[in-house]
């Protein structure tokens, strides 16, 4: 087993750390958070630095790259920014759309992300009554008689659903009853008649504003159909693995950042003559927090260690993301204890990095699907 990162990894990550310096002031990022708005030459600075092309097939103008250096680089952003940026979100959005097809759409998509540094798609999953429950979902096209089809339902959680221009929406085909498994999905402009918002209204992770889609009599076309007819949940099932690597890089960040803030500050802090690192209870309190991050990291690269050589890791995947979601969320949350009534304003980021933290135990799958997912396959693992 070798723990090291290789030189280029590490070059990628000192990179990150000066990108995040010289482009992302503390000041920046606050505005970012009460605003709901990354400004555009931001996301295009990350562009143009190289960075967002990273993963992208050499075929589309990208930097192929396995799974455990993309996930290197974000973490290392994370850290460095201890905040919700959007670029790892935009790119995996991208990846999406690369895997689904068809080329033309592809194209269209890497154009418009290589222009702007943003995804043309958001991605509309998520319903009222079935988030993890694929099979509750409502939202349905029906044939008609001339060959387009009419897109009816409702979608939520829907990341800067406002924001970008085109949804890729996943729904069931003909028949919105539990029974039909058949579903694809489409590529819908949002300015399309009979489509329209409702912003919601979240408590952390604000840098990502989401709202609610709905659709009435929306007359999409086969040109706008993406994958396989029939097949759009596998088709976007094939990235779950990944995105929970990416929420688990997303806490480790962040829980990283806490951390460090929290140790910092524990050696400056006076109390009864002498820094609060002092105290046995503060030690104990970083111990188990710095426990986690490496137990947390750990994890995570051996997930993509698995990914990257094709071995299944649908147990680790979820078994990584429940473990990453709850235990970082406990790292921000000591850090903010440590710091005691200063960690409860918003003159320190750690109410951010807490909230953020928190949104993951939901974002990407619950904890409680985490534990449906791997507690099916424990038994089998272990069977004689």
């Amino acid at each position: 087993m070798d723990f090291r990162l290789t030189d280029e990894q590490e070059l990628l990550v000192e990179s990150v750390k000066e990108f995040v310096a010289r482009n992302m002031p503390e000041g920046l990022i606050s505005q970012m958070y009460a605003t709901g708005v990354v400004p555009k030459e931001l996301s295009k600075a990350w562009m143009d630095a190289g960075f967002g092309l990273m993963g992208v097939p050499e075929e589309y103008g990208g930097t192929p790259c396995d799974n455990t250096t993309l996930l290197v680089m974000y973490e290392a952003l994370f850290r460095a920014s201890a905040c919700f940026t959007p670029f790892c979100s935009n790119a995996m959005a991208l990846f999406d759309v690369i895997g689904l097809g068809p080329k033309e759409q592809v194209e269209r998509a890497v154009a418009a992300y290589k222009e702007t540094g943003r995804p043309l798609f958001s991605f509309a999953i998520s319903e009222p009554g079935a988030g993890s429950d694929n099979k509750g979902m409502t939202s349905y096209t029906k044939k008609q008689t001339d060959g387009t089809y009419l897109l009816n339902g409702t979608k939520t959680f829907v990341t800067n659903g406002e924001d970008f221009p085109e949804l890729f929406v996943i729904a069931k085909d003909e028949d919105p009853a539990r029974e039909n498994k058949s579903m694809s999905i489409w590529t819908v402009p949002l300015n399309l008649p009979g489509v329209s918002t409702a912003k919601l209204h979240k408590i952390g992770q604000t840098i990502m504003p989401f709202c609610e889609v709905y659709f009435d009599d929306v007359v999409v076309t086969e040109a706008m159909r993406a994958g396989t007819p029939g097949a759009g949940f596998s088709g976007i099932m094939r990235q779950f693995e990944l995105e929970r690597c990416l929420c688990a890089a997303q806490s480790v960040g962040w829980a990283h950042a806490a951390l460090s803030d929290a140790a910092n500050y524990a050696t400056e802090r006076m109390a009864f003559g002498k820094p609060i690192a002092d105290f046995q209870l503060i030690q104990l309190k970083l111990t188990e927090m710095e426990t986690i991050v490496q137990n947390v990291r750990n994890m995570m690269y051996k997930t993509l260690w698995k990914l990257d050589n094709d071995i299944p890791a649908n147990l680790d995947a979820a078994l990584l993301k429940r473990y990453s979601g709850i235990e970082c969320t406990r790292v921000a949350s000591e850090a903010l204890q440590i710091h005691g009534g200063l960690g409860y304003t918003t003159e320190t980021r750690l109410g951010r990095i807490f909230l953020d933290c928190r949104g993951n135990e939901i974002a990407g799958g619950t904890d409680e699907v985490m534990v449906h997912i791997a507690g099916r396959q424990i038994p089998k693992k272990y069977k004689k």
